[in-house]
């Protein structure tokens, strides 16, 4: 008898310690930073239970401070997001961290506050989209971060993460179906988690999030947009940058609260005078050379917004993008405006030729690629400029181990080019079929800029009020991996047929590779021969 009851206190014990084991807490979603301000920072995080929320922080691994939050339900089981906001911060500085719940404990991680507009601090900062899970390469999205992001910062500027980078930007689809709860942790946190514990990542909503609670649960993103949408459009100001995310999901890119909010925005931007460059990050593609099915006609009113924005201000702006699977970089011909998609960092790549495309104008390098976009903003006050290079990881039929493969820097203040000089044809008759009107050579007293694009007009108004040709090429244009530009030099433009005894006025200007547009050249014209 006392045997038996000996065995049944052991098996009593014995089942108390396996129901503790499967109770003790554990860390599901590493911390991730979120909302970084000159002088506060959250950090978020996930375990399997416990309500305690404790940041523990200081300028060195020593710590010596804490900082509670809170912790809130997502998918109805003892399962907490835990959120913590440290406070009194000293801008542009770094510190330690680690996060507490119970005896669940985190490594130490790092992190760098925001510098103030004014501080006249330079950064980077990256953009990357698309990295809902590809069946076919599961792991994309992981070798992306693991073994492209992180060592492409560490080879190209050597300090420890923080400092190498400010900022990440996602536009849109972070997995491959949002409501599937499973998938965030798996998909998108873990693959990331070395990255997003150092880093602040920025998204906005993509179609594969489906609009899910899990997104709002998971993030916590500045919330001075529109309050009936939070969190769906917002703004973040880094250094002398405002960044912007919208929302471009079907249900909300007709919203007029959103271009309502995203006009206030760009009208207060445009009165700050910390604020040199908008980025703008939306998920749908005004145009898109890859994959014509996924444009959206109403991102088009953000890109126009942004356009006249640049022009009225003198602020060059971008828009990022994604939602088409490859990188592409275009510009706005009449303004100082980028387009930029910066797909796929997972997602599986639109090959060329497995869609229908088409090659805009807009556009001068398509590649159908894996990778991501880095962004340098140098904040000098007598000459802020940003340099935006594309790193690709190459695709299926050739790897890339972080090959810059596009590069272009665009400066804040004007420098244009000298307005080139209309040479001919010159007051001459010419065959009614067509000419070729030429002009002399590109100059700029800029350093080191070059001739990157022209637009040829051709009027039967003097004031080019009635165009009959106006042309626009660029130096280069990449479509289905060809350079159509290749071997123009930018100087001459044939006409098409033209009507017989008219006569012609025709005109020039050129653009360097910063997108300063040079004045028009001297109108020239000609007359046609009667048949």
């Amino acid at each position: 008898m006392k045997n038996k009851f000996v065995l049944l206190i052991i098996n009593l014990l014995l089942g108390a310690s396996v129901f503790a084991q499967k109770e003790k807490p554990e860390l599901l979603v590493n911390p991730f930073l979120q909302d970084a301000m000159p002088n506060s920072i959250k950090v978020v995080w996930q375990t399997s239970s416990g309500e305690e929320s404790i940041v523990e922080w200081g300028t060195t691994q020593k710590l010596g401070k804490k900082a509670n939050g809170s912790a809130h339900d997502i998918n109805f089981t003892e399962s907490r997001v835990h959120e913590v906001q440290i406070n009194g911060l000293k801008r542009f500085t770094t510190y330690f961290y680690r996060v507490r719940t119970g005896k669940v404990v985190s490594d130490i991680f790092q992190f760098k506050t925001p510098p103030f507009g004014s501080d006249d601090q330079s950064f980077n900062m990256l953009a990357m989209s698309d990295m809902q899970m590809d069946h076919q390469n599961p792991d994309k999205f992981s070798e992306i971060v693991n073994e492209g992001i992180i060592p492409y910062l560490k080879t190209e500027y050597g300090e420890a993460l923080p400092e190498n980078l400010a900022l990440v930007m996602v536009p849109g689809d972070l997995v491959e179906n949002g409501t599937k709860y499973d998938q965030w942790k798996s998909d998108f946190f873990d693959p990331a988690q070395n990255l997003f514990a150092e880093v602040p990542v920025y998204p906005v909503l993509g179609n594969h999030e489906i609009n899910s609670s899990f997104y709002f649960k998971y993030f916590s993103l500045p919330k001075n947009g529109t309050p009936a949408y939070a969190e769906h459009w917002w703004y973040k100001d880094y250094g002398n940058t405002r960044i912007i995310g919208l929302n471009s999901n079907k249900g909300f890119r007709d919203i007029d609260e959103q271009y309502t909010w995203l006009e206030e925005v760009l009208a207060e931007a445009a009165k700050n005078e910390d604020i040199d460059f908008v980025f703008a990050q939306l998920h749908h593609p005004h145009k898109s050379e890859l994959w014509i099915p996924g444009e959206e006609a109403s991102s088009g009113k953000v890109v126009k917004l942004l356009e006249d924005f640049s022009t009225k201000t003198g602020k060059p702006s971008l828009h990022f993008f994604g939602h088409t699977h490859g990188y592409s970089r275009g510009q706005s011909k009449d303004h100082k405006h980028l387009w930029v998609n910066v797909a796929s960092a997972g997602g599986a790549i639109d090959n060329w030729g497995e869609f229908e495309g088409r090659d805009y104008d807009e556009f001068t390098v398509t590649q159908d690629e894996y990778g991501f976009v880095m962004v340098e903003v140098d904040a000098n006050k007598d000459n802020p400029k940003f340099t935006l290079k594309r790193i690709s990881r190459g695709n299926a039929n050739k790897f890339r181990a972080n090959e810059k493969t596009d590069e272009i820097t665009i400066y804040a203040k004007n420098h244009k080019p000298e307005a080139p000089k209309a040479i001919s044809p010159k007051g001459e008759n010419i065959p009614f079929k067509g000419t070729t009107l030429k002009a002399e050579n590109f100059s700029s007293t800029f350093n080191d800029a070059y001739h990157a694009a022209a637009n040829w007009q051709i009027s039967t108004k003097p004031d080019f009020s009635e165009l009959i040709l106006d042309s626009w090429k660029q130096s280069e244009n990449w479509y289905y991996l060809e350079n159509r530009q290749k071997d123009d030099d930018l100087t001459d433009e044939p006409s098409k047929r033209l009507k017989p005894g008219t006569t012609y006025y025709w005109r020039v200007r050129y653009r360097d590779q910063h997108l300063n547009w040079s004045e028009w050249s001297n109108t020239l014209n000609f007359t046609t021969d009667k048949p």
